[in-house]
């Protein structure tokens, strides 16, 4: 049987992981726990995995991690399925255009340069995502913001004060301000972006100005909580952004400059 045979007959209101052979619910688990390395170690890995509802959990590979702590990766069988036709997923509904296209979507519908100013902020210091998006290098072949003409890309780097982003933006008359957040530990991530919000709502600027946020986890659902505008997780680019800033200030009528 072909995978294409395999994949026509799934019943899609109960899919389950597939491993080896369909529906057989295998699935690879990794973690580390704070016990010594050893044969005890991997049988409380299997029973935690048991307690998890996987059923013939194997330990295929540990390692011992030093001062009591060892690492386990396992196989195990899941029992339970998901209803995929039930699945609702909130997305962004922009159609995404390539550089050249949002150039010319510039020159067309706004007709003067477009301001954005970008930065990591908090005490969050990794601009791999905000580099990705505004530098004009970009990431994996596609371009930053910095490249596209009619976008004046203001990249304020890491650990910027949120007052200071707000600032920023004021004195430039930034179109729109991006927020990169890599760091999430304690929900870190979900304070600072709901501060920045504040800030903004306290300066009567919130409506004035098109606020996004990204990083590994956040979600356009998660950034609308939030009171942003869009989120872009993972697999985002340049464009993806660009598109969105665009089509939203034409939207609301933000064409004029403040």
């Amino acid at each position: 049987m072909t995978a294409n045979t395999q994949i026509s007959k799934v019943d899609l209101t109960k899919v389950k992981p597939y491993g080896d052979t369909m529906n057989d619910g295998m699935v690879e688990l990794a973690f580390t726990l704070p016990v010594p390395y050893g044969d005890e170690g991997s049988e409380a890995a299997k029973e935690l995995v048991r307690k998890m509802g996987l059923t013939e959990p194997a330990v295929v590979y540990s390692k011992d991690m030093g001062g009591g702590f060892a690492f386990f990766v396992l196989y195990g069988k899941c029992q339970h399925t998901v209803d995929y036709t039930d699945i609702k997923v909130t997305k962004i509904d922009v159609e995404v255009m390539d550089r050249l296209e949002c150039q010319k979507y510039i020159e067309e519908n706004i007709k003067r340069d477009v301001v954005v100013v970008g930065a990591s902020t908090g005490t969050d210091a990794h601009t791999v995502g905000i580099d990705a998006i505004m530098n004009m290098k970009g990431f994996h072949g596609h371009y930053g913001l910095e490249r596209y003409k009619g976008i004046e890309a203001l990249n304020m780097g890491s650990q910027v004060p949120n007052e200071a982003a707000i600032a920023k933006a004021v004195e430039v008359g930034a179109d729109a301000l991006l927020i990169s957040q890599t760091v999430t530990q304690k929900d870190v991530h979900i304070k600072n972006l709901t501060n920045m919000v504040e800030l903004l709502e306290a300066e009567g600027l919130r409506n004035k100005i098109i606020l996004v946020c990204g990083g590994p986890r956040i979600s356009h659902e998660l950034a609308q909580e939030l009171g942003y505008d869009a989120g872009f997780g993972t697999h985002s680019y340049a464009e993806d952004v660009a598109s969105f800033v665009l089509t939203e200030i034409v939207k609301r009528g933000l064409i004029e400059r403040r």
